[in-house]
């Protein structure tokens, strides 16, 4: 199973038309290529191209007899350029929306030869570049599943993350800081409550939740670059796949949510999928039961798990 960072070097014109020499990193896992079904994962907003084996953020859903099995499909998953983890990073973050995003894929697609995809999958913001990549070239995979995301950036996600824009701007631990505030977004009150009820540290003399937001907002700021947090979050704001072509999209489409997601809200995701509903016959819509909220899609895995398993 092929794990280590490879490389795809070409000339990009933004939408905004800005040329960049993109360095396009990406990585194999399971069958060699074209030897199998390819899947292509698309990552969220933290993560990265490492989704399988021993430090794969999704190594419960990705691996050797797992439900996207290394062991029958070949899984691709590109970094998307600027997230720092191949040591690439973009100065003008404004540059870049989501649809950029997804040429950028879709070049690098090219560039492996690679015409069709069996599944094409993605959490959050992975999932929006789906949508982008779909809306550009509608015949591109057999199946689509995006979970706990939309095809549009609405006014609520677009609020939060100029929260977010403040916090990266600021001078004082913006890192640390716009991770907190994510954090609050990513669950939901109900499971603060019932994880930490409360609970005081006399040695730190503070609460328990206030060290564990403080835990996560020392954390990634320890392995994630401002710049690179800069660009996740304007990408988060400018999710935007052209609507007129989403009717035209072939794959056969699995829309997932959360019941309890602040971020993605499952209301929007049912009234996207009741929308493309009127004129496809071929497109779902399932909910993960959650006190969670967003961050369910990496945690509720037996409920995800079943899901995918009965879609493949």
């Amino acid at each position: 199973m092929k794990t280590e960072l490879q490389h795809i070097n070409f000339l990009y014109k933004t939408d905004s038309q800005r040329e960049y020499h993109i360095l396009l990193s990406y990585q194999l896992f399971g069958k060699e290529l074209f030897s199998a079904p390819i899947i292509l994962v698309n990552h969220a907003l933290t993560g990265n191209s490492n989704v399988a084996g021993e430090k794969g953020w999704w190594k419960q859903l990705i691996g050797e007899n797992q439900v996207i099995d290394t062991i029958k499909y070949t899984v691709l998953c590109f970094n998307i350029p600027g997230n720092g983890y191949d040591d690439f990073f973009i100065n003008e973050y404004s540059d870049f929306t989501p649809s950029d995003i997804a040429n950028i894929f879709l070049k690098g697609l090219e560039s492996l030869h690679i015409t069709n995809l069996y599944v094409l999958i993605g959490g959050s913001l992975g999932g929006a570049i789906g949508w982008e990549m779909l809306s550009k070239k509608p015949d591109l995979a057999e199946i689509f599943i995006p979970i706990a995301c939309d095809s549009k950036t609405h006014d609520w996600l677009h609020a939060q993350c100029l929260v977010q824009k403040f916090l990266l701007n600021g001078n004082d631990e913006p890192i640390q800081k716009a991770r907190i505030h994510a954090m609050l977004c990513y669950r939901t009150p109900q499971s603060l409550n019932d994880r930490f009820q409360n609970k005081y540290t006399q040695e730190k003399q503070a609460l328990e939740s206030q060290n564990w937001l403080n835990y996560h907002g020392k954390s990634l700021a320890e392995r994630f670059s401002l710049k690179s947090y800069q660009l996740m979050n304007h990408l988060l704001m400018n999710i935007n796949a052209d609507e007129n072509m989403m009717q035209k999209i072939q794959a056969r489409m699995h829309m997932i949510s959360v019941d309890t997601d602040l971020f993605f809200p499952a209301s929007e995701i049912r009234n996207g999928f009741e929308k493309l509903k009127e004129n496809k016959q071929d497109v779902f819509y399932h909910e993960i039961k959650s006190i969670h909220g967003h961050d369910a899609f990496l945690m509720e895995y037996s409920q995800l798990n079943n899901i995918i398993n009965n879609i493949l």
